[in-house]
């Protein structure tokens, strides 16, 4: 069994794990709030909760909700995920409505799919209609969990901040 939850300041050492194992791996950490930035689970539980709350997000920033994706028989965190509940410009043409990243070692047993579902859920919670994903085009197991949750593809654009392609796709919630 799987859940996602919102992240606390119990799971430090699960959150501390995720973020070791992705940056021994030197994989990114998408869906995560920028927690690479922050040096301990409560700076970017602080910031989370900043995000969270419509009041206190960041000037030129959207809200957002995160999520931790914990296997239950062990308390692994196995994926984060970040909700942002409207788009900006940039989110808009390159960001998304929902970033998600799954631990290395815990990769192509399916967890992505069934997290970015439970996500979409929490998106018809917020009354969003449709959510727009993005992912690398040389992220071929991203693009995969996309289709299989109803992804229609949109197009590709060149974010030159990142120099990367990215794939637009959206899902329709209703």
């Amino acid at each position: 069994m799987m859940k996602l939850i919102e992240p606390t300041i119990e799971y430090d050492k699960q959150i501390q794990a995720y973020k070791n194992e992705c940056v021994l791996a030197g994989s990114p950490m998408d869906g995560t709030g920028s927690f690479m930035r922050y040096e301990t689970t409560a700076q970017w539980l602080d910031k989370v909760n900043a995000y969270k709350n419509p009041e206190t997000v960041p000037e030129g920033k959207v809200q957002a909700t995160q999520f931790i994706f914990v296997r239950e028989e062990d308390g692994k965190i196995v994926g984060m995920l970040q909700i942002r509940h409207c788009l900006n410009d940039l989110l808009r043409e390159f960001g998304g409505h929902i970033g998600y990243s799954v631990v290395p070692s815990e990769r192509r047993k399916g967890y992505a799919t069934q997290m970015l579902a439970l996500g979409l859920d929490k998106c018809r919670e917020l009354g969003l209609d449709k959510v727009l994903v993005t992912c690398k085009t040389s992220n071929e197991g991203s693009r995969k969990v996309i289709l299989k949750n109803g992804g229609k593809y949109d197009s590709t654009v060149y974010w030159p901040e990142r120099e990367e392609n990215l794939e637009r796709y959206w899902i329709d919630l209703t």
